[in-house]
């Protein structure tokens, strides 16, 4: 009985231990992201030249565009995600084509507190700051039983599905539509989490898995954790953000769908109809 007795408090003493850790518990993520594209010229593109070759070199510019790295800095409750920093590299240009990404800003701030089920995104616009704060997306994952490592994790993995308004459009000098074209689609989201990383965070607006999530996939963008340092030593603090003017997340899109508008027309008006030039532009 008391060898027993003895084994329960071992347990809750261990238990507690967990707990105590818990709340001190720590990490720093790194993660790269790449995007398949294939983008498709239509018959207007193709009657002023756009041939099969120049849309092979679209469409290897704007995959570059999208390699980047990310550092995700996390707590039992918080986290900090943010595009690692690096020098500026000139516009994509080729054969007279240009890309421009809409809110995909070196400078922004994703902060997501999962205790709370909120956010808040400081983004800049050409030059203007917004706050983005607003609730969470509670996430339908799907738990399967497939599982794989990623470096030295055990990950498991989960699915849901989701609409997304996919934007992607060709801006001409003379083109008629002010507005880009957009398509929903229904896609199947796959994310890989271990609970090795006893955490409910994962990069960019994915969350809501009984372990840190590693790796994400939704069909075209790929975003895979290459590093993770566990309760370094300097300790961290999570700070969020509050620069900026204060926006929900659909006045935010808005406004972005309004920024889009206008760069499209300031554009066409600073006289360049020469009929050789292709702007493309991706809400990010």
């Amino acid at each position: 009985m008391k060898n027993y007795t003895k084994s329960i408090i071992i347990l809750v003493c261990m238990l507690v231990n967990a707990l105590v850790n818990a709340q001190d518990f720590q990490g720093v993520a790194t993660y790269k992201t790449s995007m398949k594209m294939d983008f498709k010229m239509d018959s207007v593109a193709i009657n002023q030249g756009v041939d099969k070759e120049m849309q092979e070199k679209l469409n290897a510019m704007l995959q570059k565009q999208f390699q980047k790295e990310y550092k995700l800095t996390f707590t039992a409750s918080e986290s900090m995600y943010k595009q690692e920093e690096k020098l500026a590299a000139p516009t994509p240009n080729a054969g007279g084509m240009q890309i421009m990404v809409m809110g995909d800003s070196e400078s922004a701030l994703l902060y997501k507190n999962t205790k709370e089920k909120r956010y808040a995104n400081e983004q800049e616009i050409l030059g203007k700051k917004f706050l983005v704060k607003d609730k969470l997306k509670e996430t339908d994952w799907k738990l399967e039983k497939e599982t794989k490592f990623i470096g030295q994790y055990q990950c498991f993995k989960a699915t849901r599905t989701t609409e997304v308004e996919r934007i992607e459009s060709v801006s001409f000098n003379d083109s008629k539509s002010e507005k880009p074209e957009t398509t929903k689609e229904t896609i199947t989201i796959t994310a890989w989490y271990t609970p090795e990383v006893p955490v409910n965070a994962g990069p960019a607006m994915y969350w809501g898995l009984p372990g840190l999530i590693l790796e994400v996939n939704d069909g075209s963008q790929t975003i895979v954790c290459s590093k993770i340092v566990m309760n370094p030593k300097d300790k961290i603090a999570i700070k969020e953000p509050t620069k900026g003017k204060e926006v929900t997340e659909a006045k935010f899109e808005e406004i972005m769908r309004k920024k889009s508008k206008e760069m499209m027309e300031r554009y066409r008006g600073n006289g360049r109809d020469d009929g050789n030039e292709i702007r493309i532009e991706i809400g990010g």
